[in-house]
């Protein structure tokens, strides 16, 4: 059986899906299942079993026998949260636990870090396991992700394979639920929609002119795929970039979505808001030499036809992958 913590959410139900897709139906979902604005998300999904997050450590000691590999891309994502235990619990112990009951069961893991740990970028995005001692990030959330990297570093057993997949700016079907930390494809659809217009943030850096703020966005698909690769692969353990290798601008992004809705661009620029102005991030692009290196050799959604896809297939639709 493949676990995969964080089920109920965005990238976790999507992840669940491309597995069911490949012919893996054999999954054990947990997470706290007690959102039910998340429900939609694994509905019509091959599920062996639901596991309430609070008792996922207790059912491995039960079950650990079963278990074929380990997905955990369950976390507090909230990067305007500033309650660091919240951060410390779910994030940093409990992601303790899961590699510990992997070491003690001889379970592969792939777990959730993130691009939110390099900070501003100063020291380049280069997934370089040197340099993670060095990394600034700007937030909380950010700090409990490089600081699991940092712990599982420093341990004398890990699991025969791991690997920590740093996330950039993840977009596609299944985020219904997010509100405000929905990718800006779901903000830009839903605005469009309403208003016929999109608000995005203006620069403010002379370096940078309104909307040509740079990130790097990858299609979930995309991460789905990569995460059959490693299921697969099992070999070359480490912290790995998922982007896509691209950087684009906010207002690319915002155009190919009036471009999937067929209208007219209109845009409008707005001030970024003060509680997250000193941490805007004005640049992320993933190196993704490292992850080739050692054998991907997929190409990744270009940001026009990803977000075709997503628009068209799943927003229009009011659909789920």
């Amino acid at each position: 059986m493949i676990i995969v913590t964080g089920a109920a959410g965005f990238i976790g139900s999507c992840l669940i899906s491309f597995l069911n897709q490949n012919q893996y139906n054999d999954i054990v979902a947990v997470d706290d299942f007690d959102r039910p604005e998340k429900e939609n998300n694994l509905k019509g999904k091959t599920i062996s079993e639901k596991v309430n997050r609070d008792d996922f450590h207790e059912w491995v000691q039960a079950k650990h026998m079963h278990i074929q590999f380990i997905f955990h891309l369950g976390a507090r994502t909230d990067t305007t949260e500033f309650d660091t235990s919240i951060f410390d619990r779910l994030n940093l112990t409990y992601s303790k636990k899961v590699w510990n009951n992997c070491v003690e069961y001889g379970i592969p893991l792939v777990y959730a870090s993130s691009a939110a740990t390099y900070g501003e970028g100063e020291l380049g995005y280069d997934d370089d396991e040197a340099k993670i001692n060095s990394l600034k990030p700007l937030n909380p959330y950010g700090d409990s992700k490089n600081e699991f990297d940092k712990w599982c570093f420093k341990q004398n057993k890990a699991p025969y394979f791991w690997c920590g997949l740093k996330f950039f700016n993840v977009y596609g079907p299944n985020e219904y639920h997010k509100g405000r930390m929905a990718s800006v494809i779901w903000h830009a659809y839903k605005q469009i929609k309403q208003s016929g217009k999109m608000k995005l943030f203006r620069s403010h850096r002379t370096d940078f002119k309104d909307g040509e703020q740079l990130r790097d966005f990858i299609y979930v698909k995309d991460l789905c795929n990569v995460c059959l690769f490693l299921l697969h692969h099992r070999k070359n353990s480490g912290i790995y970039n998922l982007g896509s290798g691209e950087a684009r601008t906010f207002n690319d992004l915002v155009l190919a979505v009036f471009k999937s809705l067929q209208l007219d661009a209109s845009i409008d620029y707005i001030d970024i808001p003060q509680d997250i102005r000193n941490t805007y991030q004005y640049y992320t692009q993933a190196n993704m030499n490292k992850l080739k290196k050692i054998g991907y050799s997929q190409s990744f959604t270009s940001l026009e036809n990803g977000v075709e896809d997503y628009v068209q297939q799943y927003l229009m639709k009011e659909s789920y992958y």
